[in-house]
C-alpha cells in the first residue's frame, strides 16, 4: 500500500483518523481505517459506491461515533465530542444531498451556519436586545462582505433556496460550510449532479478557499478529473477499507485501486476514468 504523506515532512497533521471501525449491528461500514490531513492540503477520499466514503464523514464529523479507533484535530482526541461541537472546534462540512432550508432566503441560510459561534444568549435574543442586534449586524457584514461575494451569489442573497437551480443549491451549502469559520472544510460531493461549467467553478472556489481563507479541505468525490487535478493527498476505500493512499500519481498507478475499480470497465477505460479522462 502506497503510504507516503503528500506535504512537508515536518508538518503536524491537523486531523488524525486512527484505526476507525464503525459497525450496523453485524455489518462493519468501516474496518480500521487511518489516515492523516495535513494542514492547508487538499485531501480526497474516493471509492467505489458503498465502500464507506459518507460513513466515513459522518464519522468524522460527529454523526456516527465509531466502536473502534479514535479521531484526533489538532492534537486533541475527539472521538466522543459531540457533533455540534466538533463545528465550533473548526469542523465544517456539507452534505451529499442537499441539506438547506428550502422555505428560507439564501442569507438566512448562510447565517445558520454561524450559530455555534454566535455568543447572544436566549433572552438577549428573545428580545432581540442591545447585544443581540450587534451581533447580528457583524454576522450579516461579514457574510455579505466576505462569503456572498466569494462565491459569487450576491445577485441570489434574498432569494429562497426553493427557487434556485441544482448548482446554486450546492453553492450556498458550500456558504453555508464556510460560515461556520471551519479549519477543515468536509465537502461531501461537493460537483455532484453539475454540469462542467459549474463543476470548474466549484474546483476554482475550492482552490481558493486554501489559497484566500487558509483553510484545510477533505472531500468526498466522485469526479475523479477534479480530484486528481486537486487534491494533494487521495485516500482510497473499498469495503470500508483502506486500500491505497498517497498522491494523485501514485494512486492512480496502484493495482489494488485498479482492481477496486474494475466492475466500471476494462483496465485502459478504469485508467482513463482515474485520470479524469473520458474514452470514446
Amino acid at each position: 500500500m502506497e503510504t507516503t504523506p503528500s506535504g512537508p515532512a515536518a508538518a503536524t497533521p491537523l486531523l488524525q483518523v486512527q484505526g476507525v471501525t464503525l459497525a450496523f449491528g453485524g455489518v462493519k461500514a468501516l474496518t480500521g481505517v487511518g489516515f492523516d490531513v495535513l494542514p492547508g492540503s487538499i485531501t480526497a477520499v474516493i471509492g467505489p459506491n458503498g465502500a464507506g466514503k459518507t460513513s466515513l464523514f459522518n464519522t468524522i464529523s460527529g454523526f456516527y461515533r465509531p466502536s473502534q479507533g479514535s479521531i484526533r484535530f489538532q492534537g486533541q482526541d475527539i472521538t466522543r465530542v459531540p457533533a455540534p461541537q466538533r463545528a465550533k472546534l473548526g469542523l465544517g462540512r456539507s452534505f451529499q444531498n442537499i441539506a438547506l432550508f428550502r422555505g428560507m432566503t439564501v442569507l438566512d441560510n448562510i447565517k445558520l451556519g454561524r450559530h455555534a459561534h454566535l455568543k447572544t444568549n436566549v433572552l438577549d435574543a428573545l428580545f432581540y436586545l442591545g447585544r443581540a442586534r450587534r451581533e447580528e449586524a457583524e454576522l450579516r457584514r461579514d457574510i455579505e462582505e466576505r462569503i456572498i461575494d466569494f462565491l459569487e451569489i450576491d445577485h441570489i442573497r434574498h432569494a429562497p433556496v426553493s427557487a434556485l437551480p441544482y448548482g446554486l443549491q450546492k453553492r450556498v451549502e458550500m456558504a453555508r460550510a464556510l460560515a461556520m469559520q471551519p479549519q477543515i472544510l468536509m465537502l461531501d460531493e461537493p460537483v455532484a449532479g453539475m454540469n462542467r461549467e459549474e463543476t470548474e467553478d466549484m474546483a476554482r472556489f475550492i482552490l481558493d478557499v486554501r489559497e484566500e481563507w487558509g483553510a484545510t479541505v477533505l472531500m468526498v468525490e466522485h469526479d475523479m478529473g477534479m480530484v486528481m487535478d486537486l487534491s494533494d493527498h487521495v485516500v482510497v476505500l473499498n469495503f470500508g477499507q483502506v486500500i491505497a493512499q498517497g498522491t494523485p500519481a501514485a494512486v492512480q498507478a496502484n493495482p489494488e485501486v485498479i482492481r477496486a475499480y474494475l466492475g466500471a470497465g476494462d483496465v485502459g477505460d478504469l485508467r482513463a476514468k482515474l485520470q479524469g479522462v473520458t474514452t470514446a
